[in-house]
């Protein structure tokens, strides 16, 4: 069976050759986001008072539906105000970040965010099928039996599959739970009356920081998910999403699924994790695409050698 589950095994690879690979180095670029944002955090000083000025001086109407800290560029994004319906602000000066040709490390993110999830036209059924065929591959490599550990191109691409397969297996894991919507979680009730204005959230959020209240370097970003307020906090590389209400601050079930995927739910553990499989992804398509090559050329080049009288 085995030449069988290596001709299938080879197929499968080759039909979904390009959305793999879109996939896999877009996931790659992907895994050093939460990284960025827990470096930045950490060395952010925003207080509490000067939030609160910037949303007054840059949504005086209080228009505002979410905020994001995007910490890595030094940038403040406020949502639902201004002619694009949003506002960046340069949180050194205050003043709203100009236009600028230049590519950033948040636009190359967000690039790599849209393929990730969508490909090239919004094609979410192809970035599942392509999920399900990666599982596929890694079934059809099980299924071939232990490998043959040899310093050789081969030997390698078995070595990365074997070594590193619960990672290998978790990655396409957790993208279909998070494709279907699968949380691990009771759904949490949704009341958009009980949410506070953005201001007032954040007022909240602060008096909720035991020994940094008048700081919110933490703050990832503050938005309307649900017809629930939610706010992502960094906490020490964990990022924790909470709830805010009219009430108080409520915790949230953590969304293992997402979590594991994005490698943010235990902090440098599942960033280390998430880039380790993303190198592994990268390598082991690598190898295989080197092996069809040398193969397909070895055949041709016996094709073409003259037959001995």
């Amino acid at each position: 069976m085995k030449p069988v589950l290596l001709r299938l095994h080879r197929w499968t690879t080759l039909i979904f050759a390009l959305p793999l690979a879109l996939v896999i180095l877009t996931g790659l670029i992907l895994s050093f986001e939460p990284l960025a944002q827990d470096l930045g955090s950490r060395s952010l000083s925003l207080p509490t008072e000067r939030l609160d000025a910037l949303l007054q001086t840059h949504d005086p109407e209080g228009k505002a539906r979410g905020l994001s800290v995007r910490s890595y560029e030094n940038r403040l994004i406020i949502q639902g105000v201004g002619e694009d319906g949003s506002k960046e602000i340069d949180l050194t000066t205050g003043q709203e970040a100009p236009e600028s040709d230049a590519v950033t490390l948040s636009d190359l993110f967000s690039e790599a965010r849209t393929l990730h999830e969508h490909l090239l036209f919004d094609q979410r059924w192809l970035v599942t099928a392509t999920t399900i065929a990666m599982l596929v591959l890694i079934t059809l490599g099980i299924a071939m039996g232990w490998p043959r550990l040899r310093n050789s191109v081969s030997g390698w691409h078995q070595a990365m599959s074997w070594l590193l397969l619960p990672a290998v297996i978790l990655s396409p894991v957790t993208g279909l739970m998070i494709a279907f919507g699968i949380t691990l979680q009771a759904p949490a009730p949704s009341d958009r009356a009980a949410a506070p204005p953005i201001r007032a959230a954040i007022q909240m959020l602060a008096r909720t920081e035991a020994g940094e209240a008048r700081y919110f370097g933490r703050l990832i970003w503050l938005r309307q998910r649900g017809g629930r307020l939610l706010a992502r906090l960094n906490e020490n590389g964990r990022f924790e999403v909470v709830q805010v209400t009219t009430a108080g601050i409520r915790s949230t079930a953590t969304n293992w699924p997402r979590g594991l995927h994005e490698g943010n739910a235990l902090g440098l553990w599942t960033v280390a994790l998430v880039l380790v499989t993303s190198l592994a992804l990268v390598g082991l398509m690598v190898t295989g695409l080197w092996l069809w090559l040398r193969r397909t050329f070895r055949r041709r080049n016996r094709v073409r050698q003259p037959v001995p009288a």
